[in-house]
């Protein structure tokens, strides 16, 4: 399968890095808003072409798949475009910038008959897949509560600043809508069970930023404020969310791009009748299962250890570590599994992407006016 990459900055790079570990994928072009971009990008990846723009990447009879690895804004024309040419498509996060946007790529994803998948890359590491197994077999009984949050530190100053900060680059949400979609994709995943009815109080801890002269990409650091302009922000830096899930059960998670020390701390608990699970991210390789009445279990990621469905997901034996890139790289492969047409439920559709949009829209509005709000009444 040949490859065409939209986009060069930090997702772009870690797709490239993570389909070259892939047996079978290639990477054979890239296309950015900038040709020089492009260009400088495909040098340094040692990539074939930096094409002209999207639609000479869909028109290149040597271009089977797609990935969209552009910033926000982009996301809603590229992925119609791509849909629209018939091409299989797999798109960075947001979907798109709302949910009448997302409802339209949902309908045209599935009249376009190819695969189309979101990156909702936290489903597919081996101790997630093992909750979900675990969960579905009535180990821990039926669920009663989750809690958990994603936290990171890299827009924590003022002089911070990134294109994700900027309202028409990305979105009337930032922190819910940049990491807060992970971790209710990768909850819902787990329990099989979807957000309802959210209540929400989010937090803008800078309402006034110092942007720098030159572009800064993602997680980069800061720039001196006296090459920088001030400039008003209007998204969350910070929240919490009440939840509802569809059997019953209700949550809580706190989203945070302004908290010292944590880099990218997404963590969860799942409370059942007759245990607990509970997970981090930044330990992915460790499973902590609690009881009432016997000793708590720490289970670690070994394929010799763990059931079958998760034991796919683990690639080297135990004690040899995986993580983030190797989440990246399950994706893709799982991915490219549905566009050969194996089965490969585990990849986040365009109808899973269309139903986070919806979450973000009600938690957006839940804070706007301080009550509970339906998902399906979420606007």
């Amino acid at each position: 399968m040949k490859i065409g990459i939209v986009g060069t900055g930090f997702s772009a790079r870690a797709h490239v890095e993570a389909i070259r570990r892939i047996p079978g994928l290639e990477v054979v072009s890239v296309v950015s808003r900038s040709k020089e971009r492009a260009e400088a990008f495909a040098r340094k990846f040692g990539i074939p072409k930096a094409l002209d723009g999207v639609q000479e990447l869909i028109a290149d009879q040597d271009v089977d798949a797609v990935h969209n690895c552009t910033p926000n804004d982009r996301h809603f024309v590229v992925n119609r475009a791509v849909l629209e040419g018939g091409k299989p498509l797999l798109s960075e996060k947001p979907l798109a910038m709302t949910s009448e946007e997302t409802a339209e790529l949902a309908a045209l994803a599935e009249r376009a008959g190819v695969a189309a998948g979101v990156c909702f890359n936290y489903r597919h590491y081996p101790l997630v897949r093992q909750m979900k197994e675990s969960i579905r077999a009535n180990e821990i009984g039926k669920v009663h509560l989750v809690h958990g949050g994603y936290l990171q530190d890299w827009l924590l100053y003022d002089t911070d600043y990134n294109w994700r900060l900027s309202r028409e680059q990305g979105g009337a949400s930032r922190a819910i809508a940049d990491i807060g979609s992970h971790w209710c994709d990768t909850v819902q995943y787990v329990l099989g069970q979807k957000i309802t009815e959210v209540f929400a109080d989010l937090k803008t801890v800078h309402p006034v930023r110092y942007r720098p002269q030159e572009d800064a990409s993602t997680f980069s650091s800061s720039k001196e404020m006296e090459q920088s302009e001030a400039v008003d922000i209007d998204t969350e830096d910070c929240g919490h969310v009440l939840v509802h899930f569809s059997n019953g059960a209700t949550g809580v998670f706190t989203v945070s791009q302004v908290s010292a020390g944590r880099k990218n701390k997404l963590h969860f608990e799942i409370a059942g009748q007759h245990g607990t699970f509970a997970w981090d991210q930044e330990r992915p390789n460790q499973l902590w299962m609690g009881k009432r009445d016997e000793a708590n279990r720490v289970l670690m990621r070994d394929p010799a250890l763990l059931r079958a469905e998760a034991a796919e997901m683990a690639h080297y034996p135990g004690g040899h570590e995986e993580g983030w890139p190797d989440g990246l790289k399950n994706l893709i492969a799982n991915f490219y599994a549905a566009v050969r047409g194996e089965s490969s439920q585990e990849v986040a559709s365009f109808s899973d992407g269309h139903a986070i949009m919806k979450i973000i829209e009600a938690i957006l509005q839940s804070h706007q006016t301080r009550q509970w709000v339906s998902i399906e009444g979420g606007k």
